[in-house]
């Protein structure tokens, strides 16, 4: 059987945490900015983690089942 490989867009996207946990940015931070409050741009900078029902999904597009 071949290996698995791991999908290009998922690897540039997402990263491990040390807990296991995946981390991703926020959506709608990369243009039309100035209709967007400071605040909002701000709180948008910030990573996240992936909610729990994307998770499988995700781990499969980083190989990782």
């Amino acid at each position: 059987m071949p290996k698995m490989k791991t999908k290009s867009g998922a690897k540039k996207r997402f990263t491990l945490t040390g807990t296991g946990k995946i981390k991703r940015r926020h959506a709608y931070k990369s243009h039309i900015l100035t209709k967007k409050s400071t605040k909002r741009k701000r709180a948008l900078a910030h990573f996240t983690t992936v909610a729990g029902t994307d998770m499988n999904n995700i781990r499969l597009c980083l190989g990782m089942k």
